[in-house]
């Protein structure tokens, strides 16, 4: 490679968590002589949409313990919230809570964090060459040597290669409504009246973060959350440090036998799950690769409805809200699918059927908010990721779930241009822990370091 080809930067796409810690690795990894891109269409760099929210009542779902943004200082984020704490203003001060099940902190104070070490890292001593992009990312068009990353602004660029860091993608914007609402931008929700409830699709942690906003906006009214089994998360507690299972080829040969072995390890740990899914923490990935594919597919229809309330619990402090709103009877969890949804000019009529009911129920609301998560990559409607699989440089991965991506996160499809490489969510599928921030941080050095030797390798070739 030309040294005119080795001073071309790397572009990472998405300045969240994922892309913020991928270009912040790639700074260290990379030679002196090669400068990173980080490329966000929005105008908050490293908070992302997990942590830019402005609500101090939206709790990070991780203990502060676990959420340090660097692999090899595990107390940063303890540690910075510690010098932090005692200037916070009331409001703020608010959205650091110790619990028996561990200290938690707010994804404002947690957005904050990871917008000083941005700042930290631009401003830092000598050249510069962390480049932000303050713009989206419309195309990345093969040319020798690499792309030429284009902006929705117009701009070409050229770069040596890219890494795909768009975190969890949008769904498909169903349910069709014309009063559905995004729940992370309140403006799009309108003047709520109070007599007229309002409809969650979803149980899960985006619900829990939903009613949160819908009360300290004033909505004092009746909310619906409906889902296919009405399953609420798990809360954090003290957990007990068990041994990583010693699994055996017979426990990984199907999901029934699997699913056997770990029924008896919780029934030992006292029938708590939480203990038994943190000790099946470290070799999950392992497990996830080493099930047959119809196993894992099994899996995803089946058991991941269960997973997931266990393994992704919800903050002590926003639990506790939503308990006290079911309570109350303001807040009701159905088990459900909805059939239709009927727009008149002030509300819609959602027809569904009660789960194990014969016959359909009618429901009126007024709003209806998508609290379902991640979208699948196989029907994103995200500009940038239809053109590149239409193009055959990436490709939907196993399930559709993310993208195609080989051990050193490479993105699969037609070698036309640059390298593509991937990290965080949009691996889901390939692996399954990618999502949370001990995952990621731990990524985001992995791959630094195999991107920094394959271009190594190619300058010296």
């Amino acid at each position: 490679m030309s040294a005119h080809h080795s001073a071309l930067p790397i572009a990472v796409i998405g300045a969240g968590f994922s892309g913020t810690m991928a270009a912040i690795q790639l700074l260290d990894s990379l030679p002196h002589n090669r400068p990173v891109l980080l490329c966000e269409r929005s105008a908050s760099f490293g908070r992302g949409l997990a942590y830019g929210t402005g609500d101090f009542g939206h709790f990070l779902n991780l203990r502060a313990s676990n959420m340090s943004a660097y692999p090899d200082r595990p107390r940063h984020f303890e540690q910075w919230l510690a010098r932090n704490a005692l200037d916070l203003p009331p409001d703020e001060a608010a959205g650091v809570r110790v619990t028996p099940g561990g200290t938690f902190a707010s994804r404002a104070l947690y957005g904050r964090y990871l917008s000083e070490i941005l700042t930290d890292t631009v401003t830092g001593s000598g050249p510069p060459r962390l480049r932000l992009v303050n713009d989206g990312i419309s195309d990345l068009v093969p040319r020798p040597g690499g792309f030429a990353l284009r902006t929705e602004g117009g701009l070409s660029l050229p770069v040596a290669g890219a890494v795909l860091a768009m975190g969890n993608l949008a769904g498909t914007g169903e349910p069709h409504s014309r009063h559905r609402a995004d729940l992370w931008s309140p403006e799009t929700i309108g003047r709520l009246q109070p007599e007229l409830p309002v409809l969650i699709v979803g149980t899960g942690l985006t619900m829990i973060d939903a009613v949160i906003s819908l009360r300290r906006r004033g909505f004092g009214g009746p909310i619906i959350a409906l889902s296919r089994r009405g399953l609420l998360p798990n809360t954090h507690a003290p957990t007990e440090a068990l041994p990583v299972p010693n699994l055996t080829g017979v426990d990984l040969r199907s999901l029934t036998a699997l699913t056997r072995r770990i029924r008896a390890a919780a029934h030992a740990a006292g029938d708590d799950w939480r203990n038994v899914i943190d000790a099946l923490r470290p070799i999950t990935d392992y497990v996830w690769r080493s099930l047959p594919a119809s196993e894992r597919e099994r899996f995803l229809r089946h058991l991941r409805p269960f997973w997931d309330v266990h393994r992704h619990r919800s903050a002590p402090p926003a639990a506790a809200a939503i308990a006290d709103d079911i309570a109350a009877g303001c807040l009701t969890v159905r088990a459900g699918r909805i059939l239709s949804i009927e727009d008149e000019p002030s509300r819609a009529v959602v027809t569904l059927r009660p789960r194990g009911a014969a016959e359909p129920e009618r429901l009126t609301v007024q709003c209806i908010l998508d609290a379902t998560g991640i979208g699948r990559v196989s029907k994103t409607p995200d500009p940038l990721l239809r053109r590149l699989i239409d193009r055959g440089l990436v490709r939907p991965g196993p399930f559709g779930l993310g993208l195609d991506v080989d051990a050193d996160f490479r993105a699969r499809g037609l070698p036309l241009g640059g390298p593509l490489w991937t990290i965080g969510p949009l691996m889901r599928g390939a692996l399954w822990e990618c999502i949370a921030v001990p995952d990621i941080r731990n990524q985001a050095a992995d791959l630094a370091a195999g991107i920094a030797a394959e271009l190594a390798r190619d300058e010296a070739a």
